[in-house]
């Protein structure tokens, strides 16, 4: 894979998504639904109704790729929010993918001056 995931930005699509989708509807979802450039370089991730199925759509210099992990007996901790999509960091979405819950995590504190 040429992308180094590290580096990128990643964009939950919050609610369900059919999973029957592919890259050409999930790319128009992107750019439609949510409001954002699939050729961007981010990854965009969908989950359906059970979250039990998670798939990953990102543009790779040339051409889309489309990751898809189906757990067999667990569920993934799908952010409940009205929002139609959030950013997360790459950290975040490893901790999705491990089954953890991001909403309970230590959120990042930024600071100017330290007075």
């Amino acid at each position: 894979m040429g992308m180094k995931w590290e580096d990128s930005t990643v964009y939950l699509a919050l609610g369900a998504t059919d999973m029957r989708k592919q890259i050409n509807t999930l790319a128009a979802a992107v750019q439609e639904r949510l409001g954002l450039g699939p050729f961007s370089g981010a990854l965009f991730v969908f989950c359906n109704r059970r979250r039990t199925t998670l798939k990953i759509l990102w543009w790779d210099r040339n051409g889309f790729c489309l990751w898809q992990k189906r757990l067999e007996r667990q569920r993934f901790r799908w952010p409940e929010r009205e929002a139609e999509v959030a950013e997360v960091g790459v950290r975040e979405l490893g901790w999705l993918l491990e089954g953890l819950d991001m909403e309970k995590a230590h959120k990042e504190l930024r600071y100017e001056t330290v007075v």
